[in-house]
């Protein structure tokens, strides 16, 4: 029920940063869209996708707001902050139910749920012959998974970096 909800929330977010002419209000609708995708991980259990979902929507939405916030700022500009606030607090009261219903279902500490993490933590030093369980799961068992949210999290910060450098250096002689 939660994850239908989402979806129609995400989906509801990208018609609204479609069809929406304020370039900063759309932007911001795409970043609802990339944390309800976050969420939906969350209730899937995967939780690792949503950390890097999470991370890239927000080094993502860092680049799109430095690149509009310049360019259209109407909502601020015509003196309707009393729009700003309500929508803001909206926004912040729907994220923090979505994260309540998400936080709820997950399983209580140091008890796992699933067949694979058992295996894990049973044969994790046998077959991988690393005393720190963390580290053998991550490296050996998940390598390529692991590999992936580096370069993911990699390419996300050479973006930002790419987007708040300096354009030119003057040559002072």
């Amino acid at each position: 029920m939660e994850l239908q909800l989402l979806l129609l929330f995400m989906v509801f977010a990208a018609i609204v940063a479609v069809q929406i002419e304020d370039l900063l209000s759309s932007v911001i609708a795409v970043g609802a869209v990339g944390l309800g995708l976050s969420l939906a991980f969350l209730i899937l259990k995967a939780p690792d996708l949503a950390i890097t979902q999470l991370v890239v929507e927000i080094l993502c939405l860092i680049i799109l707001i430095r690149a509009t916030i310049n360019k259209d700022l109407p909502l601020i500009r015509d003196g309707r902050w009393l729009f700003n606030t309500i929508s803001t607090l909206l926004f912040i009261g729907l994220f923090l139910l979505c994260a309540y219903f998400a936080f709820k279902d997950l399983p209580k500490f140091g008890q796992p749920i699933m067949r694979v993490a058992q295996e894990y933590i049973d044969k994790g030093l046998g077959k991988t012959g690393a005393a720190n369980i963390v580290a053998s799961i991550i490296l050996d068992f998940r390598g390529y998974d692991t590999l992936g949210e580096a370069t993911i999290l990699f390419t996300a910060v050479m973006g930002v970096l790419a987007v708040i450098r300096k354009v030119g250096r003057i040559n002072e002689e």
